[in-house]
């Protein structure tokens, strides 16, 4: 059967994986998924095409590969989408040259400047009355002598995550959490001797373990208008150093209130395409405080379509196929996950979401997105089995129970 069009995935992790899947349940199409290095994810799979290309995320070779891509698939209708921040970045950059070969439905560079840019996205959020954790910035000039403006902890990230990304040193995370002063030099030390010479966000430490936390992704379309939004509420998140602020099991929740919010902010500044926002409930003040707007859908928001809210459909009915949408706020409670059973009840402290993701799991109302029975293979099923049980390996050597991810 003729695919009416190609969906080109860039990145080859969970979310390509979730972002295939959501396709193919869709539409029964193949994306094309384009990444530098195979992941397991995206490995042995029959409902998704992949290519390897050297370096894709470097600004010399994207647009000429893209470009070499697209003369493959001359006469189809392409629809171009990120799997991650570099990608989205990168597209975003080179959005009037990549036009002419792909549909991209991402937002222009101006307005990325104006939410990257931490001063200006902190302005915003003043603007549209969005709370924020005490935030400030330390420099390789300024290092040695910072002392923080809030008490202890406080978590250490950079704030150029592609530059971060490409650096190593010895004990690298990607997020840092500083008890006191000791802890704070050794960190910013440790860092600035490495090639990463940019600038730190300095954060205050929100309480609350991972189940305060909160992600919603939200899909603008095309005429301006929010589309969806989708609500989850984080059990457990991965506690490795490569893994710190990736969420590994999340319940859909609602909250109208917060999703009203969020659509008046994208709808007033002009964004469409996807956006994914990760924020923490502050029980102190009882606020939710913002800490990212990241230019495409997160890294688990499969958990959208889980929860019966494909996704992806809303992006290709819209851009590739022309049919109209109404708003939607998803209300269904679904668990996603991508850790096994065993290590979610084990290590999640949150008693009352343990009921509820048995509850859930009970009716059959969960999903780990990577477990696909329409693409199981021995091969497939062999790497995906050995990576879960792997989990229980992670949990026990990097995780602490004092709500701190470290």
């Amino acid at each position: 059967m003729e695919q009416p069009f190609l969906p080109i995935l860039l990145g080859s992790d969970m979310n390509a994986y979730g972002m295939a899947r959501s396709f193919f349940e869709a539409y029964g199409i193949r994306p094309l998924v384009l990444g530098r290095s195979h992941l397991t994810a995206t490995q042995d799979s029959n409902i998704l095409t992949f290519q390897a290309i050297d370096r894709l995320n470097e600004d010399e070779v994207f647009l000429p590969a893209l470009e070499k891509v697209a003369q493959q698939y001359e006469g189809k209708r392409l629809l171009l989408l990120a799997c991650g921040d570099d990608y989205a970045k990168l597209i975003i950059k080179n959005k009037q040259a990549l036009q002419q070969y792909f549909t991209v439905p991402y937002i222009d560079e101006e307005l990325m400047d104006q939410i990257l840019l931490k001063e200006n996205f902190y302005k915003m959020c003043d603007k549209y009355g969005f709370k924020y954790p005490g935030t400030t910035t330390v420099t390789v000039e300024n290092y040695e002598h910072f002392e923080p403006p809030f008490s202890y902890p406080i978590i250490i990230k950079a704030s150029n995550s592609v530059a971060y990304w490409a650096c190593s040193f010895p004990g690298k995370k990607k997020v840092f959490v500083a008890h006191d002063e000791a802890e704070k030099t050794a960190i910013l030390k440790a860092i600035y001797q490495s090639s990463y010479q940019d600038t730190l966000i300095v954060q205050e430490f929100i309480p609350g373990d991972d189940s305060y936390m909160r992600v919603l992704n939200a899909y603008v379309g095309k005429d301006g208008k929010v589309k969806l939004m989708c609500l989850g509420n984080p059990i457990l998140e991965e506690h490795s150093p490569e893994g710190i602020g990736s969420y590994a099991a999340i319940i859909t929740t609602f909250d109208k209130e917060l999703m009203d919010q969020v659509r008046a902010f994208l709808e007033d500044i002009g964004y469409t395409g996807f956006a994914n926002f990760d924020m923490k409930y502050d029980t102190r003040d009882g606020q939710y405080k913002l800490f990212e707007i990241n230019l495409r859908n997160g890294r688990s928001s499969y958990y959208v379509t889980a929860a019966g809210y494909n996704l992806m459909k809303y992006v290709a009915d819209d851009h590739m196929l022309n049919i109209k949408q109404q708003l939607t706020y998803a209300d269904n409670a679904h668990l996603w996950m991508i850790i096994p059973k065993g290590v979610l009840f084990k290590y999640a402290s949150n008693e009352k979401m343990k009921m509820e993701a048995k509850s859930l799991i009970r009716q059959g109302k969960f999903t780990n997105s990577l477990f696909y029975d329409k693409d199981m293979n021995a091969k497939r099923w062999i790497k995906l089995t050995l990576n879960s049980l792997n989990y229980y390996r992670k949990y026990k050597k990097y995780f602490n129970n004092k709500g701190l991810s470290e």
